[in-house]
């Protein structure tokens, strides 16, 4: 029976999704019973897993407040400043899209091209079959972007991470990695079988202790930072980090999913932020899903690097090539970006007046540089999806980010911001958040409210 079937069900879902905070306890598992006829115990039957149970929990006590599902809309338009959600339009901060790439007609017509020279798909793995002139040409024009000797194109960047790091380290090495990396990162790192070790957020100090205290046991070493976390909308002190690569015998591998395009002058990345050579960097790693539009990831760095990989690599070596029509339109997409450096700024506008904005109105922004992403930080789970359900029914689109994504008490929503967004559309956006905040700090305790609302 479940939990709304009880006479006080909606209380007791309520007050299990308030005191979980959408996820927050760690579900017990189910006693394994004996066999159903079917021949499959409790334990088998996948309505049973732990974390299944939980969601439907949190499913059961959203509807009973209230609050539409934030996550899986369906979108009948592209990724851009704007969408449209069941036929409304909507003002869009959900979209990796940061230089209005996503459509635009010379990235749209490569791909085109590249459908009628080379089909829908490289239908085999680059080593057997499936290599094409475009990830060929692809891979020099990010090569030549990072200064470095060679890159090699994966069909995912979650997978590149997760090969590229599982391939390089093993038992024996260590790996050191901001605290707050992303599950890409963390998952290489496991399956590295290495000595994984994480510093507290951008803090080189600690970095260096952990370096002064654990380097000498071990082999190799990896330093793993991103070049603009997704999650912040900060970035790390790549000069230091470098000094400290070099002081400790270690590599030093930059992801820049969320930088390439955003970060420095021409939107050159983290390098170009800090003024440092990127030839410096060891291993420069990316996604093509952001700033380039497509789908992928990609590792630039030394030939030595790059010919290992692609013969060592699994998420390479047993993976099918990169769609021939997505790899055309990446390189569109970087051509483009250099091309026409104006997006690179009226982005960097954008970030900069929605920052700005906020502080003014008194929102948490956290550590938030204003060029890409922006949180606003409202400090509970449950807040954070209210907030983002009042919005969405005022026309705009935005995520909430909650435990365990983040600590339960950083709960918040987070902004991409595009260069297609106008000032308009950001100076109404910021000023309905603090808007709707101020109601719902008005209204009291959310939960007691609920909990009253429910009796």
């Amino acid at each position: 029976m479940t939990d709304t079937a009880r006479p006080d069900g909606g209380r007791a879902a309520l007050a299990g999704f308030v005191t979980n905070r959408l996820g927050r306890a760690t579900p017990r598992p189910a006693p394994v019973k004996a066999a159903s006829p079917a021949g499959k115990s409790a334990a088998q039957n996948f309505e049973n897993l732990p974390g299944y149970r939980e969601l439907k929990l949190q499913r059961q006590a959203a509807e009973l407040i209230g609050l539409g599902n934030p996550f899986f809309r369906v979108h009948d338009a592209k990724a851009g400043a704007t969408t449209r959600i069941d036929q409304k339009s909507f003002t869009n901060f959900s979209s990796y899209d940061y230089l209005g790439l996503n459509g635009h007609p010379r990235v749209s017509n490569a791909a085109r091209e590249a459908i009628d020279a080379y089909g829908t798909s490289a239908s085999a793995s680059r080593v057997v079959a499936g290599e094409r002139p475009g990830h060929i040409s692809l891979e020099q024009a990010l090569a030549k972007h990072y200064r470095s000797e060679g890159c090699v194109v994966m069909v995912s960047g979650h997978a590149t991470n997760v090969t590229t790091i599982g391939a390089l380290l093993e038992a024996g090495d260590v790996i050191f990695h901001d605290a707050l990396s992303h599950n890409s990162i963390v998952t290489g790192a496991q399956l590295s079988g290495a000595q994984r070790r994480s510093f507290a957020h951008n803090d080189l100090d600690a970095l260096e202790t952990l370096l002064q205290t654990t380097r000498h046991e071990h082999r190799r070493a990896l330093i793993v930072v991103e070049g603009l976390y997704s999650m912040d909308g900060d970035a790390p002190d790549l000069a230091g980090l470098i000094a400290l690569k070099k002081r400790y015998d270690a590599w030093l591998m930059v992801d820049e999913a969320h930088g390439l395009g955003v970060t420095g002058r021409t939107g050159a990345g983290l390098f170009e932020h800090c003024g440092v050579d990127p030839k410096e960097v060891d291993i420069w790693m990316g996604t093509l899903s952001k700033t380039l539009s497509t789908c992928g990831g990609y590792i630039c760095g030394p030939i030595a690097l790059i010919e290992y990989l692609k013969h060592s690599a699994g998420g390479f070596v047993y993976s099918v090539g990169m769609s021939p029509p997505l790899a055309a339109a990446a390189e569109a997409a970087l051509a483009v970006m250099n091309a026409e450096p104006e997006r690179v700024e009226r982005l960097r506008q954008n970030g900069t007046l929605f920052l700005t904005t906020a502080k003014k109105l008194g929102l948490d922004t956290g550590f938030s540089l204003g060029l890409a992403v922006v949180p606003i930080i409202v400090g509970d789970s449950l807040k954070a999806v209210t907030l983002s359900d009042r919005l969405f029914r005022r026309g705009i689109n935005v995520q909430p980010i909650i435990h365990p994504a983040v600590p339960e008490r950083a709960s918040r929503l987070r902004f991409f911001l595009t260069s297609e967004h106008t000032p308009d559309q950001i100076r109404d956006t910021v000023n309905a958040v603090a808007e709707e905040l101020a109601a719902i700090d008005k209204g009291g305790s959310l939960i007691e409210q609920l909990l009253a609302k429910r009796a």
